[in-house]
């Protein structure tokens, strides 16, 4: 199979297997592949050697190759190419949503052409002293812990840290974690969201991070921190997300 020159010279030159290293070659090869798709190197689109081609360039065995693609494959990084013998670069999606008013994650995906979806990782009512002094409660207060994995298209897209003032919608309680928590809020608490405060800020990704987005090594991300106000300025909601780095880019509107 003839492989793409292209390709095949940025293969060459930026990936560098060497026994000093603890790792196997396996790991390296994964690892380097990875980092080579994360930085733009390789494209979108671009279609990787066969296993044995690859094999052949870099004198190392097909069975290195496999492994390292199939845990690329794993991490759904790359795919199987068609007709042509080889695989075919994943391209994580690129997003820019507007950042002017209050919305969920539902409602940003779907204003982007995406379709949403969310991973449940934890659901349970606790009681934290940090968190509770935020919504200007006693230690003791009970408070709605959610932690979910957002996605659009079906690609992880952030990892979301989320405290409900139970206080305020004890409604929440029977919450399964399904569908809008906003939509709950309104139709079951009688609460509607009217406001937030909001920060950005840059961050490296936890291991927790890193598992969920499927970096091998830690990426930047955004941090986005949020308290969200009822219409009548009370904090129902207060979240942590990090959002990957490599598919976010928000704009802001401002006024003149």
């Amino acid at each position: 199979m003839m492989t793409d020159k292209p390709v095949t010279s940025v293969l060459q030159a930026g990936i560098h297997l060497s026994e000093e290293q603890p790792a196997p070659y396996y790991v390296q090869l994964q690892r380097q592949l990875r980092a080579l798709i994360d930085s733009g190197a390789l494209s979108e689109g671009s279609h990787l050697p066969s296993e044995r081609d690859l094999a052949d360039t870099l004198k190392i065995s097909r069975t290195t190759v496999k492994r390292a693609y199939d845990a690329l494959r794993d991490a759904d990084v790359i795919a199987s190419g068609q007709g042509r013998g080889g695989t075919v670069v994943k391209g994580t999606p690129r997003v820019s949503p507007v950042m002017a008013r209050l919305k969920g994650f539902t409602e940003e995906m779907r204003e982007l052409g995406m379709e949403p979806s969310a991973r449940l990782l934890g659901l349970q009512v606790v009681h934290e002293r940090t968190i509770a002094s935020i919504f200007a409660r006693p230690s003791h207060a009970p408070l709605l812990h959610v932690r979910r994995l957002r996605l659009g298209n079906g690609t992880p897209m952030s990892r979301e840290l989320a405290w409900y003032d139970l206080t305020l919608a004890p409604q929440l309680e029977d919450w399964s974690g399904e569908g809008s928590i906003y939509a709950w809020l309104r139709e079951r608490c009688g609460i509607s969201m009217a406001g937030a405060e909001q920060s950005i800020e840059a961050a490296m990704s936890s291991p927790q991070e890193m598992e969920a987005f499927g970096f091998d090594t830690p990426m930047p991300c955004l941090l986005i921190k949020r308290k969200s106000l009822d219409a009548e300025g009370r904090l129902i909601e207060y979240v942590e997300g990090t959002f990957r780095g490599d598919a976010y880019a928000y704009r802001v509107h401002l006024a003149g």
